[in-house]
């Protein structure tokens, strides 16, 4: 497997190479603009000292002397158009149409080319013909060559600078985000006490408070998933202890005859309580999976209301409860899964009948609200506590706390319902009833 490169190599080598690209290309433009400038400068410096020498103000032979010495050159046109001067460079710098022009008192200024070296010439006419002065293009910028030198010294120190405190940078972003990868790694490998210092620029803080959020969040889950089980293996355990116990008295020929069908009864009962548990479990783990397939058609939700009436009026009945439906507005349609529909509801009025006492009703309503329908399921039972309506949704929360208080079913009837009605697209929420129980209402889109 190919190794990869850290952050600070990354962002370290990335400072280098913007730096040294930033360091060549201020580097050329400098030179460019020096250069620009000076052999603008020296043009001008050499078109005052041709001015000068064409008006007899410094054609002397001392001035001719200084000029020299600056390597500047110069060179006499005659008016029959002969250059002459002791300097090649100035005496081969016109040609003939160019002195031509001095001669008709044009004044030139011009960068020419003279064996091959780069001059710059200025020509002026004079009252015997012209002068022509010239001077090599790198003699002149002999100062702006020593600046130029002195920019790109200054340049190199500032990109080695740059990329010294771009390793720095690399250095201090980075190590934070080795501590925080260190701390994901032990989350992965079971530790849950972690906890990373948030430190260096927002960005990196902001994923060592994430990490331990979710070390935090991790925790509570795995001793929340640790409750259920110990409460899920608390329940397998009691009817499996009676089927157990029962099935060796009657192995033992310990049963009178007569007590049979008592044992039976008792037997089938605790059979059904764990194959519902067992259901139950099986639903939450395929709906955790998103292994429930959602069929999506068009219905009538009247009819799926008065379906599921008729059924729990007769079970409501048998029980002393009074049931009764309210459709709201008749002929309402909705897209959804019909089958899962009616597992939500019935998952709920189970949840429902089991606490209301005989006497007391229970109501499933049909609302729109907008862009949605609301089902609730309305009880004169218990009800719930606020505290309740906050986990009524968790795994065994409200089992666990009413166990021996009140019917409890396996715990995880409104776990389901939850996770059914958000594969659905929709959501569920627990509050107060009007009948004085609870009310448990699901909202779909209306689509």
């Amino acid at each position: 497997m190919r190794r990869r490169r850290s952050l600070a190599f990354r962002i370290g080598l990335l400072t280098a190479v913007v730096s040294v690209l930033t360091g060549v290309i201020a580097g050329l433009l400098g030179a460019h603009l020096i250069r620009s400038a000076d052999t603008d400068g020296a043009q001008q410096s050499l078109s005052r000292v041709a001015t000068e020498l064409a008006s007899g103000a410094g054609g002397t032979v001392r001035g001719r002397v200084v000029l020299r010495s600056l390597r500047v050159s110069v060179a006499d046109i005659s008016s029959a158009g002969v250059v002459t001067g002791a300097n090649p460079l100035s005496r081969n710098a016109l040609d003939t149409g160019q002195v031509r022009r001095v001669l008709a008192g044009h004044a030139l200024g011009l960068r020419e080319t003279v064996d091959g070296v780069s001059v710059l010439v200025q020509a002026r006419p004079t009252s015997t013909g012209g002068i022509v002065v010239a001077q090599r293009r790198s003699d002149a910028l002999s100062v702006s060559n020593a600046e130029i030198r002195r920019l790109l010294l200054a340049l190199l120190v500032a990109v080695l600078v740059a990329i010294g405190l771009g390793v720095l940078v690399a250095r201090r972003v980075a190590r934070p985000l080795r501590r925080t990868a260190a701390a994901a790694h032990a989350l992965a490998a079971g530790s849950r006490g972690v906890a990373v210092v948030s430190e260096g620029p927002a960005e990196v803080a902001e994923v060592a408070e994430a990490v331990n959020t979710l070390a935090a969040h991790l925790g509570a889950s795995e001793a929340r998933q640790r409750e259920f089980l110990l409460s899920v293996s608390h329940d397998l355990r009691t009817p499996l202890t009676a089927i157990t116990g029962y099935a060796e008295s009657m192995a033992d020929g310990l049963v009178p005859a007569d007590r049979v069908p008592e044992i039976g009864r008792t037997l089938s009962g605790e059979a059904q309580r764990l194959s519902r548990l067992v259901g139950d479990l099986l639903d939450l783990a395929r709906l955790e999976a998103q292994d429930v397939r959602i069929e999506v058609v068009d219905i009538d939700l009247g009819e799926l209301l008065h379906a599921a009436g008729q059924v729990w009026s007769e079970r409501c009945s048998r029980a002393g409860v009074a049931f009764s439906v309210d459709q709201g507005a008749p002929g309402q349609r909705l897209a959804t899964d019909p089958t899962r529909l009616r597992q939500v509801l019935d998952g709920l009025l189970e949840n429902a009948l089991r606490v209301t006492p005989a006497g007391r009703p229970i109501v499933l309503a049909a609302r729109r609200s907008p862009g949605a329908v609301v089902l609730e399921i309305r009880d004169g039972g218990p009800g719930l506590t606020d505290d309740d309506l906050r986990v009524a949704f968790d795994r065994s929360a409200l089992y666990d706390r009413y166990r021996g208080v009140r019917q409890v079913g396996t715990g995880l009837g409104l776990a389901i319902v939850h996770r059914l009605v958000e594969r659905l697209g929709g959501s569920v929420a627990a509050g107060h009833a009007p009948e004085g129980g609870a009310c448990f209402a699901v909202t779909l889109p209306a689509g």
